[in-house]
């Protein structure tokens, strides 16, 4: 029996509990949910357990915990509960992230233990569109990557990320996880660059994506190439295809402090409709 309230580790079981809550709001939680609907709720398999806050024995709210803690559609009660577990198994995670105000309280309850981060990002403004660009006419240049590529494009998925997080991700392990995510985009069809004469000037990824949205990530521009307009035609070509070939719904989440790239997205059409928060350690 449950009681009132409880959490527990969903099992396989749970898959189509857990879908319904995810897909409640599919453009916050398109991260988790690309990985459930691959994966499924086997820990081995996702990278990770999946949390479940039952009220009245119905499931609410849940925390992805993994090599990020995300909580997902988390009312205060259950970011309390999370919080309380999070505790007791011990910081397994290099970030917290997910949408600002849970994210903001689930660090408020847990920084005493866990802190102090290397960096907070307490507002990332969240981005949505869902129409072609109307005013920046997409870079004809910018197209998927080809398997063969992986050599070229990689050297700007490292300089991406270094600048982006602040490490490198070749770190640890000597890079073989994130070069496996990057073989793994590449393969989907789902990393897009412009390249001349071997090198990447523009480039970005969808990496996440459902039937219902889809979210670009790891926009970069050679910083030589910088201020020549390339990162708004690269994202209204990557938007394209995102529109035409993955999903009806393309999102996006930037640091509040970089403006200029705020700006860019803008004049190709997305429009904030909500904030993320990243906790990173």
């Amino acid at each position: 029996m449950l009681t009132q309230t409880t959490t527990r580790v969903l099992e396989p079981s749970d898959l189509g509990a857990a879908l319904a809550v995810l897909e409640s709001e599919p453009v916050a939680n398109a991260f988790v949910t690309s990985r459930v609907q691959i994966a499924g709720l086997d820990p081995w398999r996702l990278g990770g357990e999946m949390w479940g806050w039952y009220a009245d024995g119905r499931l609410r709210s849940l925390c992805y915990s993994g090599a990020n803690l995300v909580p997902i559609c988390a009312t205060p009660e259950a970011v309390r509960a999370f919080a309380d577990r999070a505790r007791r198994t011990g910081r397994r995670c290099s970030s917290i992230v997910g949408p600002a105000e849970p994210t903001a309280q689930l660090w408020r309850l847990l920084e005493p233990g866990w802190g102090p981060a290397r960096e907070v990002r307490a507002n990332q403004p969240l981005m949505v569109t869902e129409s072609p660009s109307a005013d920046v006419a997409p870079d004809p240049l910018v197209r998927r990557i080809r398997k063969d590529e992986m050599d070229i494009l990689m050297p700007a998925c490292v300089a991406m990320f270094t600048e982006e997080v602040g490490i490198s991700p070749l770190a640890g392990d000597g890079g073989l996880l994130y070069q496996a995510r990057v073989a793994e985009l590449i393969g989907s069809g789902r990393s897009f660059a412009r390249i001349e004469d071997g090198k990447v000037l523009f480039k970005a990824e969808i990496g996440a994506a459902t039937s219902q949205a889809c979210q670009i990530q790891g926009v970069w521009v050679a910083p030589e190439h910088r201020g020549r307009g390339l990162s708004e035609a690269g994202m209204a070509a990557v938007l394209r295809y995102a529109l035409a070939d993955v999903a009806p719904v393309v999102s996006l989440y930037v640091n509040d402090y970089n403006t200029p790239a705020r700006r860019a997205y803008a004049r190709v059409g997305f429009r904030e409709t909500g904030a993320f928060m990243s906790v990173l350690f």
